[in-house]
């Protein structure tokens, strides 16, 4: 979603660097992708030992399966956060691109809004289900429920902050520039 930029000031704006809550959002992704890559190293570890548990040791670990869930919602969930920042989701984009440049800011901004409105009610809504699970267990693992609900309210908290800096950079016709760049 690359914006015209224009010529004069604007041309200027484009150029400007990127401010403090953009390189913080940058950091946030960078971070989060971290985290997901740690968090699939873990994931292929666990999926490994119960494969050798169940296949070498004819005993499998209780344990293993119920961590393998638990990561693969950590993994996903950061990954669709990093993925809306840096739009690597699916788009249709031949309305935008039938639009005038003032049109397509405009259809561009609702969109994030809309992306804003479902970040911030899927981390609402998760932390209603965290809340209300939270006196049970996952018995293999000994923790609580709620731990299942964590990563939607952190991926939704985080879409709705990248949402609002694709606005920003939108009104100031500037574009973000992908974490992993």
């Amino acid at each position: 979603m690359v914006l015209p930029a224009g010529e004069g000031p604007e041309a200027a704006l484009a150029q400007r660097p990127p401010d403090g809550f953009t390189k913080f959002c940058a950091l946030l992704a960078r971070t989060c992708m971290w985290i997901s890559i740690f968090g699939l190293v873990c994931l292929i570890a666990a999926v490994s030992f119960q494969i050798f548990g169940r296949h070498v040791l004819n005993r499998t670990p209780t344990w293993a399966e119920s961590l393998s869930l638990l990561l693969v919602l950590y993994v996903t969930m950061l990954g669709a956060a990093v993925g809306v920042r840096d739009a690597g989701h699916i788009g249709f984009e031949v309305l935008i691109e039938a639009l005038p440049p003032n049109g397509q800011r405009a259809l561009l901004i609702f969109i994030h809004l809309l992306v804003m409105a479902f970040g911030a009610m899927m981390a609402w809504f998760c932390g209603v289900l965290a809340e209300s699970v939270s006196t049970y267990r996952i018995p293999t693992l000994g923790i609580s429920d709620a731990w299942k609900y964590v990563p939607a309210i952190i991926s939704g908290v985080l879409i709705t902050l990248f949402s609002i800096e694709h606005i920003i950079a939108i009104v100031r016709k500037q574009k973000v520039v992908p974490a992993w760049r």
